[in-house]
């Protein structure tokens, strides 16, 4: 029953938290999860094809998403649509933890946004690596202020890159969600299949085929 409530619990504070009913939560993560699929960043090879420089789908995908929002984004909460939700930025805990965090993301070929969908597919490696990152946050949970609060640094405050110009701000948000999505059609295009994919592609586009 103690299950039951939590799940009860999670969709109550949904709710509450004005983001959304839970229809529309539902309808984006529908959304969210056919364009990975569609886009095949679910597949160990995306992930550690990117972290080998041989598959650039994964960059290509986050920085036309990081530059499009980054403008989208800023001009709903400007409009009064959304709000802000900042982290306050700890260096120390952040180079250790990305670099934990990107170590894991190349073993395992997943992130916490694909893994999911990978495991609704019916893929056990993802499974057994999201029941050990569940472990993960158990034991950061029970020893944090013991051992990882004071890993974690001193705080330098919530920033934001806005603050640092001062009277200029849309005109730096526009730049900046230019310049990174430039540098998403900028990449070149190239991709690491699997033998799956391999044997759905046509005879003249594979990669193994072409001179």
């Amino acid at each position: 029953m103690a299950l039951f409530e939590r799940v009860e619990q999670m969709f109550e504070t949904v709710i509450q938290q004005g983001h959304g009913s839970l229809a529309l939560v539902f309808l984006i993560g529908v959304v969210f999860g056919g364009i990975i699929q569609y886009t095949r960043v679910d597949k160990f090879e995306k992930i550690a094809g990117f972290a080998m420089l041989k598959d650039t789908i994964v960059p290509k995908m986050l920085f036309l998403a990081v530059g499009l929002t980054s403008i989208g984004l800023y001009f709903l909460i400007e409009a009064g649509g959304a709000h802000y939700h900042i982290k306050p930025v700890m260096w120390q805990g952040l180079i250790i933890g990305g670099t934990l965090f990107g170590i894991s993301m190349a073993i395992l070929g997943k992130c916490p946004g694909t893994g999911p969908i990978s495991i609704a597919e019916g893929r056990i490696d993802v499974l057994v690596g999201a029941i050990g990152g569940l472990l993960g946050g158990l034991v950061f949970t029970l020893y944090y202020d013991d051992f990882f609060k004071p890993l974690m640094g001193e705080s330098a405050g919530k920033l934001i890159l806005t603050e640092f110009f001062k009277g200029h701000e849309h005109t730096v948000v526009l730049v900046y969600g230019i310049v990174i999505t430039l540098i998403a059609i900028a990449i070149p295009k190239m991709e690491l299949y699997d033998e799956a994919d391999l044997a759905q592609l046509p005879e003249d586009e594979r990669p193994d085929k072409k001179a």
